[in-house]
């Protein structure tokens, strides 16, 4: 044995020299003098982290802003029931009001219960995690102890050099989208998506992954406040009826919807086909059942009329819109809202594949107005949306991450693909997406799940 090789022997491992039993060798006895790694303890620290990552998830922690907000938006709307109740003069119509309120106060009662239920099972769960933690965390303490080169501590330090590396290089080299004309729609620059804000699995519970929801961008008067929900009950791709709720509370709860049917079978001529639509005026625009056509559905009449797109334009998923894991079935046509009204995104063979914007005028029925060609390729995306005359699209990175990174302005006819504005996702994948100028919220519907993203402009 070499002197080197026993001096590093020495730093590290006590050992002695024992004779061999032919007394011509010198066997090495060496000592591990530390004490055993405690393994098991490890073991707990997994298993309890586990248990607390399962006990505590999104769903639960967004059910008592939940309630909070349906009892809130439940409150205004008994405060303004009776002032309409203090103004009755008929008897009828006063017994009528009364009987509203009666069910509203009931219905605002089960919600301070269940807010009351959901505060004390939210209590004992912040006990326990608390002393979970704190367990997991002396026990941690504990076995960094063993750590003696410190190799822990380095990859600590590696990786939070990394992180900031790397967000350095995302800085550089996210620059802002286009510029948008303050004289358009009174906002600026849109540089980033805050949130969720909210995010709730549908009325229908987790059964339909494919679905569209958001509000009236042009509501008649009174219907400010409605909401409404359109799930495709039929493969995932075809849907006949549009479920309408007063409140957003009322749609969270799922209490007291009404639906309005296009036909008495599903699918049929004029349905619904795929999962993209727009609400507007009291009229929802999708595409037609099995055609090129753009339908519009008036909610009030319960009539459809129809305008075609060119004959080559795109239909049962030619162009639908899908990532390398996943095709978004039937998405061939897509509806925006912004500040001027209605759009179709769409692609055409005579336009290689890319995406089209047309503008809807929404009368009755509806004409095309105005049309801009993109060199964006429709398969390429996963959604698009318009917000002050601006086309945006977005991509999949992963199964937390979708990014904006095209945009289109109608005005200067200038494209980017150069963005990098970064969506924080619930579920995997994002089936829908529109933003409402109302409120400057996105309004998503991911994988049966209803979530809401604010835009924030410069």
């Amino acid at each position: 044995m070499s002197q080197s090789y026993i001096f590093i022997l020495m730093n590290f491992i006590p050992f002695s020299f024992l004779p061999s039993a032919t007394g011509n060798e010198c066997v090495c006895d060496l000592k591990n003098l530390d004490p055993v790694f405690p393994n098991d303890k490890l073991t707990k620290v997994e298993t309890t982290a586990l248990k607390c990552i399962r006990s505590i998830t999104s769903e639960k922690m967004t059910d008592l802003d939940r309630l909070l907000l349906g009892l809130k938006q439940r409150m205004k709307q008994l405060e303004d029931n009776v002032v309409e109740l203090e103004k009755e003069n008929s008897k009828l119509y006063a017994a009528m009001s009364l009987r509203i309120i009666e069910l509203e106060y009931a219905e605002i009662q089960d919600l301070v219960n269940k807010l009351n239920r959901t505060t004390n099972d939210y209590y004992h769960l912040n006990v326990q995690a608390a002393a979970q933690l704190e367990d997991m965390k002396n026990t941690m303490v504990e076995l960094l102890k063993f750590d003696k080169m410190q190799v822990i501590k380095k990859n600590r330090e590696n990786q939070i050099k990394k992180n900031l590396e790397q967000y350095k290089e995302e800085l550089k080299a996210s620059s802002p989208p286009p510029t948008v004309s303050l004289g358009r729609c009174g906002l600026g620059q849109m540089v980033n998506v805050a949130g969720p804000r909210i995010t709730s699995p549908t009325p229908y519970g987790t059964s339909y992954p494919y679905g569209a929801w958001g509000r009236d961008v042009k509501p008649a008067p009174g219907d400010e406040n409605k909401y409404w929900l359109v799930v495709l009950t039929s493969s995932n791709v075809y849907g006949y009826y549009v479920r309408q709720y007063s409140t957003l509370s009322t749609l969270l709860l799922g209490l007291g919807p009404i639906d309005t049917y296009i036909a008495s079978s599903n699918p049929t001529t004029n349905t619904i086909q795929g999962s993209n639509m727009v609400m507007y005026a009291n009229a929802l625009y999708y595409n037609c059942y099995n055609t090129y056509y753009v339908c519009q559905f008036n909610l009030s009449t319960r009539s459809v009329s129809t305008v075609a797109l060119p004959s080559d334009t795109g239909y049962n998923s030619k162009f639908p819109f899908g990532h390398l894991g996943t095709t978004y079935s039937y998405t061939d046509m897509d509806f925006a809202t912004d500040e001027s009204g209605v759009y179709v995104i769409y692609a055409t063979t005579s336009n290689f594949g890319n995406v089209i914007i047309t503008k809807v005028e929404t009368s009755n029925p509806p004409v095309f107005k105005k049309t801009w060609f993109t060199s964006l390729l429709k398969t390429s995306v996963t959604n698009t949306f318009m917000v002050c005359g601006v086309l945006y699209a977005t991509r999949y990175l992963d199964k937390d991450t979708e990014q904006i990174f095209y945009s289109y302005d109608t005005k200067t006819k200038k494209e980017r693909y150069d963005l990098k504005i970064n969506i924080k996702k619930m579920k995997t994948n994002i089936e829908y997406l529109n933003y409402d100028p109302r409120d400057r919220l996105l309004y998503v519907y991911s994988d049966a799940y209803i979530v809401t993203y604010e835009l924030v402009f410069q």
